[in-house]
């Protein structure tokens, strides 16, 4: 490294931190629309399932190009209503990917099913439409894609094996917040889908909250069933339910940020470009896009050998990661013994020794994207510890 390039990552560092998400600079940017929102919410006291909850449900069902949005206290609730709404229960067997965050199994066998691990597309990670048919078996009700890091799975060809077999589709959604497959918008592909608005996804409330889409009326109608003690009628109970109603200080909240959620959504995408044309000589495995699809980038993630070694350089100079995931959901200890895994899951297991999540977010600078990209250069080349 000539004196200049040496001056200058010296100055860079004592300089620029990159968070892994920046949730403040956001806020900032909306606190006032939102402190109004939620004033206006708790002078009216009408806070369960009230206004601001039914106007997000419809606003979001607009957004995703779907008939109906039910908003919910999670994305796990989401998950575990939509499988129960869509009669997944005890005994059936439901097929998901393993390199998820654990919520997408844990529902499945929260509501008494059994999950079938299969293995996943090496260049996308989502679940791999080929190796469905093998692990179809005579208990077999179900199919659980998730759309990853923010990219739908593969939908056309999981859609043709379901319909095959007459298996019920529940897209994980939770990180594909506008995401798109050949035109179609995440949470319209299947029957039914689960979102996430944890702070951090793309469309975040402030704390927990959650929402099934479908163009279903019936599934619409029962997951507003279960969210409630399975009631219709105030104490008239026709299921047993949960209480998981969608907070409406948080419908407030998302309701001032969903009209932001595309331009959010753009600046991911540019952010990625930019991240793809700095990082793309370095020998890593970027992200790859399919065919036909819109990714909206909840997570830019690369794949490498030295990924601990560049994860602890960048920590060193200030620059935040993460792995989503580092241990595959099949060989966590609290699944030891439970489901089933069809086929092998050597995708899964390597790509989880490979992965680096790299800061992104909607407000990233192009001065801490271009210095992550320096030292990430820079401990490739053996000129940084």
């Amino acid at each position: 490294m000539d004196e200049v390039s040496t001056r200058v990552s010296k100055t860079l560092e004592r300089t620029i931190q990159v968070p892994f998400v920046d949730l403040r600079t956001q806020q900032a940017a909306l606190h006032e629309e939102v402190l109004s929102a939620i004033s206006d919410a708790l002078q009216r006291m009408d806070l369960v399932l009230g206004p601001n909850v039914r106007a997000f449900e419809a606003e979001f069902a607009a957004f995703c190009r779907t008939r109906h949005a039910v908003g919910v206290g999670s994305g796990t609730d989401a998950l575990q209503l939509a499988l129960r709404a869509c009669g997944i229960g005890p005994g059936d067997e439901v097929i998901t990917a393993s390199n998820s965050f654990v919520a997408t199994a844990e529902a499945i066998v929260m509501i008494g099913a059994v999950p079938v691990f299969v293995d996943v597309d090496p260049d996308t990670l989502t679940l791999d439409p080929w190796k469905l048919e093998a692990a179809i078996g005579r208990k077999t009700r179900g199919i659980v894609p998730v759309h990853l890091y923010g990219q739908m799975a593969d939908m056309d060809g999981i859609m043709a094996v379901a319909r095959r077999h007459g298996l019920v589709v529940i897209e994980d959604a939770c990180q594909a917040h506008g995401a798109e497959d050949r035109g179609v918008r995440a949470g319209g592909a299947g029957d039914a889908a689960a979102f996430s608005f944890y702070m951090s996804k793309n469309l975040g409330a402030y704390g927990e909250a959650g929402a099934v889409t479908t163009n279903s009326r019936a599934v619409a109608d029962n997951v507003r069933m279960l969210r409630d003690h399975g009631s219709v009628k105030k104490y008239e109970h026709e299921l047993i339910g949960v209480n998981s109603r969608l907070d409406e200080l948080q419908a407030a909240v998302l309701r001032v940020k969903l009209p932001h959620l595309a331009d959010y959504n753009e600046l991911r995408r540019s952010h990625a470009e930019a991240y793809d044309e700095v990082l793309s000589e370095m020998g890593l495995a970027l992200p790859v896009v399919r065919d036909g699809a819109s990714h909206v980038f909840h997570l830019y993630v690369i794949q490498t050998d030295r990924r601990d070694a560049i994860k602890e350089t960048l920590e060193y100079r200030g620059v935040a990661t993460a792995i989503h995931y580092p241990i595959p959901i099949h060989l966590q200890p609290a699944f030891r013994g439970v489901g089933r895994i069809a086929g092998d899951l050597s995708v899964t297991e390597k790509s989880a020794r490979r992965i680096l999540s790299l800061p992104m977010y909607p407000e990233l600078e192009p001065e801490q994207l271009r210095y992550t990209a320096t030292c990430m250069r820079e401990c490739l080349a053996g000129a940084l510890p």
